[in-house]
């Protein structure tokens, strides 16, 4: 679908309209599979489109016809680029400034009583300091994570395992980047306690172990819940693809 031809990007690259509409028209269908996973944005689908397509032609201007990629697999980190920096600086969600002033008040008292103790702050024990509702400490916490963590794993028979690992299915190298935005809407979509369990399993990279001891529950709760999440949003994604 995506097998466009070398000579034709070569004379996109050289200014052939006639060929870069063309390649934009046979990637179409590439450029809406990722627009999708943001259809619940606020945003109108057509105009992240266009946002896309933008992505997707600066792909096409620095493609290089020896790579041993196809351009679509190419293009996909740009055209994700675009339509994330385009949400980021017009997004309607942004973080308030009472959330922005709470967590740094979180920080100060994280890293007072790691210095002191050597050991993490359990999200209870910050909210009883704070005197604030243990749901906001996690919102706060939450809010401050950068998108790059969802790439990050955790420790699993001394191999690095993250969250798209465990819900990983038989698709190409362009499914894999969009699926990654489908699981951080899924996560979004978690209850506090769910989503501060993986949270901490998979952006802090703890051990069932030490999540149940921050979390104050079992071992065998915490990998009950993470079993059923996890085989929830493998359902989900298995079914928006």
């Amino acid at each position: 679908m995506y097998n466009n031809e070398a000579k034709e990007i070569l004379e996109a690259q050289n200014g052939n309209h006639e060929s870069m509409s063309k390649l934009v028209e046979l990637n179409s269908g590439l450029i809406w599979s990722i627009v999708k996973r943001f259809t619940c944005r606020g945003f109108e689908i057509e105009d992240l489109y266009q946002i896309g397509a933008i992505g997707l032609i600066k792909s096409i201007k620095r493609f290089d016809t020896n790579f041993d990629v196809k351009l679509s697999t190419y293009a996909v980190p740009y055209i994700l680029g675009e339509i994330k920096r385009f949400i980021r600086d017009d997004g309607p969600v942004k973080i308030s400034r009472s959330i922005k002033e709470l967590n740094i008040k979180i920080m100060d008292i994280k890293k007072e009583y790691l210095n002191r103790t050597g050991k993490e702050i359990g999200i209870n024990q910050i909210a009883e300091i704070l005197k604030v509702p243990k749901e906001d400490v996690a919102v706060a916490i939450d809010s401050m994570q950068p998108v790059e963590s969802i790439y990050q794993g955790t420790s699993q028979d001394s191999t690095q395992i993250t969250i798209l690992d465990k819900l990983a299915t038989d698709v190409d190298e362009a499914e894999v980047i969009t699926n990654r935005l489908s699981i951080k809407e899924m996560i979004s979509s978690l209850n506090n306690k769910e989503k501060q369990l993986i949270l901490l399993r998979y952006y802090k990279g703890k051990t069932q172990t030490q999540v149940a001891k921050i979390l104050g529950i079992s071992q065998v709760q915490v990998s009950r819940i993470e079993k059923r999440i996890l085989n929830s949003m493998r359902t989900k994604l298995i079914q928006n693809n």
